[in-house]
């Protein structure tokens, strides 16, 4: 028997009863118009992966590190590595210098660099603002480690001049800075080269910096001015998300980190032949060609387009909120849109997002003008609570 006819002789999977299907139709036709009026979640929309939908019949498992054989091949690993190493590209890492992997999103991707950074420094204390993700927290407490949170401004940017204070309090023990690249609520960004002019101040030379870059990753790099945020700048790691700026069906990100960092904590897992590097052995096979295809069909100037093209429908929205007596406002170069929360059916059709008054829209490459005047004009027609 051919290998082609063994593949074949598989038993008929069970076709679902009618009434399942019907359950399948609803839902589908539910997600796609609660897709098609959502403005306060950082998910951009705008992407195709029609050509990957023959993979969906494949078990593909990315097991293990992207950069070890492994007796499991049914895998996307070669692609994987593609797509670290054109996020490396972007966030200035040294050549050989660099080890990254694709896995479930921004929060593993910080859990990830935290890890790393408690297995160089067990006793070292972690900083964070204000306005961190709330996962951050969740991570800390999962690696059991001593942290203090600093102050934020009020454009959720760190507090520079309580972290300064807090540090020379505490300058006999190893700090662990978690630097926000654009803040959950206002897209705030630390500037981590401000932050370590600081460390220079108090004569910290022992330290290490992760950036969370979830949302600005893929952003960052085409602003002028640049912020300082990557490995040029001195971070130790950094985490991005995939489903938000670039854009998938399935949440995912990207982290990356010094790669004498990552062979401080690599085991070697003899039954599967590879390294244990990543936070889950198993990992998704198809979130990396979902990246792939997002890198080759766009390029580095295809992200440039998209970033001009957000940041110029987020000051248009800013504006008409504005004209329409909104308090509205942005940070500089922020597709993120802050205004006073509105009356709950407002907020309930667009989905917004809201803590403490305030609401925010982001405005990914996928949302046109068009939408925002009809969600102005709901906005004015629903009024402010």
């Amino acid at each position: 028997m051919m290998l082609a006819d063994d593949l074949n002789s598989f038993p008929t999977v069970p076709r679902l009863s009618g009434s399942d299907l019907t359950r399948l139709e609803q839902l589908l036709a539910n997600l796609r118009e609660r897709t098609g009026t959502f403005l306060g979640y950082p998910v951009a929309k705008d992407f195709d992966c029609s050509a990957l939908a023959p993979f969906l019949d494949l078990p593909l498992n990315n097991l293990g590190d992207p950069f070890a054989p492994s007796t499991y091949q049914v895998d996307s690993r070669e692609f994987e590595r593609e797509v670290v190493a054109f996020a490396a590209r972007l966030l200035r890492a040294e050549e050989d210098s660099w080890w990254g992997y694709v896995g479930n999103g921004g929060s593993e991707g910080n859990l990830y660099g935290l890890y790393l950074a408690r297995e160089l420094f067990p006793q070292g204390m972690v900083y964070f603002s204000q306005g961190t993700h709330y996962s951050v927290s969740k991570n800390l407490h999962l690696l059991g480690m001593r942290h203090i949170m600093i102050r934020s401004q009020a454009s959720g940017e760190i507090d520079y001049e309580d972290l300064r204070e807090t540090l020379r309090v505490h300058r006999d023990v190893v700090p662990i800075m978690f630097a926000n690249i654009g803040t959950t609520m206002t897209e705030g960004k630390d500037d981590i080269g401000r932050i370590r002019r600081i460390f220079q101040e108090l004569a910290i030379s022992r330290f290490y910096i992760h950036s969370d870059a979830a949302l600005c990753g893929f952003i960052a790099p085409f602003l002028k001015p640049r912020p300082a945020f990557d490995f040029a700048d001195g971070a130790d790691s950094i985490s991005i998300s995939g489903h938000k700026f670039i854009g998938s069906p399935i949440p995912c990100g990207i982290v990356l980190a010094r790669k004498r960092h990552v062979e401080r904590i690599a085991r070697s897992i003899a039954y599967i032949g590879n390294l244990d590097t990543t936070i889950s052995g198993s990992r998704n096979g198809l979130t990396p060609l979902i990246m792939w295809l997002a890198i080759r069909q766009l390029g580095e100037e295809g992200f440039r387009a998209r970033v001009a093209r957000s940041l110029e429908v987020a000051d248009y929205a800013c504006t008409r909120l504005q004209q329409a007596g909104v308090a509205a406002w942005r940070n500089p170069n922020a597709i993120t849109v802050v205004f006073p929360t509105p009356a709950e059916t407002v907020c309930r059709r667009w989905q917004l997002a809201s803590a403490d008054g305030a609401s925010h829209l982001v405005v990914l490459p996928n949302v046109s003008k068009g939408q925002i005047d009809c969600f102005v004009a709901d906005l004015a027609a629903g009024g402010c609570r």
